[in-house]
């Protein structure tokens, strides 16, 4: 933040209130030295809303102070706003770090992400000479655990999970002194009085501690056993990533039939041995988020190839904490790193919990005694045209606060039913959770009505209004429903490019490409392939897909041939619906005939699993988005012409494409690149058809990046200014922020 130093009188006193990341970071001790430096009086504290520093000084001393503060802060600090006050009567002769103001109302201080080892804790974690020589625990003021231990505010020991734990005299002198990095670093511990490390059987029986357990849980990993280790956010199931039959062993215990595993790597060579990385994708891996990347996996690389099935990308991650760092060094090789439950399960966060709910999966346990104060699984992005683009934000990315100016505190947003996000309005920001997951499970609901509970309790709101989903079937929906307090309903895809241009700073009108798997219509169908005609406040539907019947409910989204059933359908096409035997094909026809258990849809998504099941690709999916993931990979990175299409009336008719294709007889690796230039010619029609100059693009389908860039290059070709997701997921996890976007407008 910038200041201009004007002509002050020689003796000053002010006070200074900073909002923004100034908690957690070391921002108080670069106060601390930087006021020292001039010769200030004064103090610097903690409050509710940020931080708070009183000086007292000569005029041109103070001014320097505010001109030098910018460039002195820590890399993860971030000063929003400066509000100049009077300062208090009375100062101190010199400079101190006051305890925390007493909270007194809501508390909307920025709460930092949990950070990756900084370079220096790394540094005496491998030195034999240093009093933390292989101590997994190790951090200051510039990395280690932030919101996974925070259990209130303001940021302060006693508030966090590490209050269970006092300083030795060594670390409590670091802890006070200013010239130490460590000063007022609040997880400081070290061998002496920190967190410790436990190596057990599932029954809870004790093997090894401390150092050995770390070289227990190492010798296990290479020898083909399944680890459940504990980390930052949760635990981690471990196997040797090279080695095939461990990696259908943890499938099969985690009922995880084909999903691809992330991997942790012992370093960036490492995964440069088995990946593509650009400069953009190290940027992020070596970042202070440390979030698991997306790279384009190398031919032959050294990795089991049940790691992500039939797809060319990895999901690689670096050590992030001394643990881990400390662990892939006693390793060398990279293992599976995915998250310590059943699938569709939340992340196991407590060491019984793991033990009871992870003992039929894990073979060993690498647990520890610092307690986390909320799940959160890793975070997961890709790097399309050098831009990031979100696929799940939680560990090192979470919580995420998007401006929205004027918003008044404590409206919640209950977000959607699947990769489930809620949102809080606090200090004039959105404050979003950590990934929570798909509702379906009764464990996901509990961890949603938690997250909304966590949010709230920090910030000392209680909920006065709320926004939801307009599906009645959501758990989100039907939760808000039950708090109380008047609650907006939000359509799915409106709220999916409110979102885009709260982001971006919008207010529209927007053209609002909204294309995703499901989300139900104003009309009572299924909507997901849309362009709306959007403010923040309201949304006209310009135009859509043309819709196809969806037979047999919930299975539909599951099984691509049923997609690809409606698809030849709705054309009346004679050609063989693949993946059926005659006698199932009897009894979907004949539920078409009357209209049992059919929905119609103009969902992109299916349309995307239809294309899969026509081209041989998949027909029956183990994960959400398995048949579009491997239809992206086939279609690869070559050009390829786009195929016909039309229009009827509003829709876009997707006929001509399919017919072209079926009869096209060209390999399904060319017919895959053509499906995928196709849509983007049709984003390309619609947009000139409405003409509006602002495009906006949300919904699951744009995590797809090969459409993703190819509607960024092809409308901006067209003239048009072309707005997407980067710093929030494009899919379902971004819904809260439209929501909340669109019941502030309203209100």
């Amino acid at each position: 933040m910038a200041y201009i130093a004007r002509d002050m009188p020689e003796e000053k006193s002010i006070l200074l209130r900073m909002r923004g990341r100034v908690q957690g970071v070391g921002f108080r001790p670069v106060v601390f030295r930087l006021a020292h430096e001039l010769g200030l009086r004064g103090w610097v504290r903690n409050d509710a809303a940020g931080a708070e520093v009183a000086l007292a000084g000569r005029g041109g001393d103070i001014a320097k102070f505010r001109a030098e503060l910018p460039g002195r802060l820590p890399a993860a600090a971030d000063i929003q706003s400066v509000e100049e006050l009077s300062a208090p009567a009375e100062l101190p002769a010199g400079f101190e770090i006051r305890t925390s103001a007493a909270p007194d109302g809501a508390r909307v201080a920025g709460i930092l992400p949990d950070l990756a080892t900084c370079p220096d804790c790394l540094r005496e974690i491998l030195d034999p000479k240093d009093r933390r020589y292989r101590y997994p625990f190790a951090n200051c003021t510039h990395c280690g655990p932030r919101f996974s231990i925070i259990e209130a505010l303001p940021y302060d020991r006693g508030n966090t999970t590490m209050h269970a734990f006092r300083m030795c005299p060594a670390c409590e002198e670091e802890y006070r002194d200013p010239r130490n990095r460590r000063f007022h670093a609040q997880p400081n511990a070290c061998p002496v009085c920190g967190p410790s490390l436990s190596w057990m059987r599932a029954d809870g029986t004790v093997l090894e501690v401390r150092d050995e357990a770390l070289r227990a849980a190492a010798e296990a990993i290479r020898g083909g056993w399944i680890a459940a280790v504990k980390g930052i956010g949760g635990f981690h199931l471990m196997v040797d990533a090279r080695d095939g039959g461990a990696v259908r062993r943890l499938r099969e215990r985690k009922k995880r039939d084909e999903k691809p595993f992330a991997l942790l790597f012992p370093g960036l060579d490492s995964i440069r041995a088995a990946c593509e990385v650009s400069a953009a994708e190290q940027e992020w891996l070596e970042s202070q988020a440390a979030p698991i990347v997306l790279l384009k996996k190398r031919e032959g690389a050294a990795l089991a190839r049940e790691v992500a099935p039939g797809l060319p990308w990895i999901g690689a991650m670096a050590p992030y904490t001394p643990m881990h760092h400390l662990l892939m060094r006693e390793l060398g090789f990279p293992v599976v790193a995915t998250s310590g439950n059943l699938t569709d399960e939340p992340i196991c966060t407590d060491n019984d919990e793991a033990r009871a709910r992870l003992g039929g999966i894990a073979d060993f346990f690498l647990a520890h005694d610092r307690s986390i104060a909320r799940p959160m699984d890793d975070s997961v992005m890709a790097v399309c045209g050098g831009e990031p683009v979100m696929m799940r934000r939680g560990r090192g990315l979470s919580p995420c606060s998007m401006p929205m100016a004027g918003a008044p505190d404590g409206w919640v947003a209950a977000g959607a039913q699947m990769k489930s996000v809620v949102a809080l309005t606090a200090g004039g920001n959105a404050v979003m959770s950590p990934h929570i997951g798909d509702l379906d499970h009764e464990g996901a609901v509990r961890l949603w009505e938690r997250a909304v509970n966590d949010l709230a309790g920090l910030h000392g709101l209680e909920p006065r209004a709320a926004a939801a989903d307009l599906h009645p079937g959501y758990a989100s929906t039907q939760a808000a429903a039950e708090w109380g307090v008047p609650v907006a309903g939000v359509q799915h895809h409106h709220a999916h490019i409110a979102a885009c241009m709260a982001e971006n700073g919008l207010e529209g009108p927007v053209l609002g490409i909204a294309w995703d798997g499901t989300g139900l219509g104003t009309d009572g169908t299924i909507w997901g392939g849309e362009f709306l005609v959007c403010t923040r406040r309201d949304f006209r539907r310009a135009a859509w897909l043309r819709p196809f019947p969806l037979i047999g409910g919930d299975a539909s989204a599951r099984e691509p041939r049923r997609a690809a059933l409606g698809v030849l359908r709705e054309m009346g096409s004679g050609h063989p619906p693949p993946g059926f035997s005659r006698a199932e094909l009897a009894v979907l026809d004949g539920m078409l005939r009357e209209d049992f258990n059919v929905v119609r849809t103009s969902s992109a998504g299916r349309l995307f699993d239809a294309a899969a099941s026509l081209l041989g690709v998949c027909q029956k999916m183990s994960h959400e988005g398995q048949a579009a993931m491997r239809l992206e990979a086939l279609a690869g990175e070559a050009e390829a012409p786009a195929y016909p299409f039309g229009w009827r009336g509003a829709a876009l008719d997707w006929a001509p494409m399919i017919e072209a294709m079926l009869s096209g007889g060209e390999p399904p690796a060319v017919a895959a690149g053509r499906f995928h230039a196709t849509l983007v010619e049709v984003m390309g029609a619609a947009a000139k058809r409405e003409g509006l100059r602002d495009v906006c693009l949300s919904g699951g389908c744009f995590q797809n990046r090969r459409l993703l860039a190819g509607a960024w290059r092809r409308l901006r070709e067209e003239g048009f200014r072309v707005w997407s997701h980067r710093e929030i997921p494009p899919n379902d996890a971004g819904i809260c922020a439209g929501q909340l976007a669109v019941a502030l407008a309203r209100a």
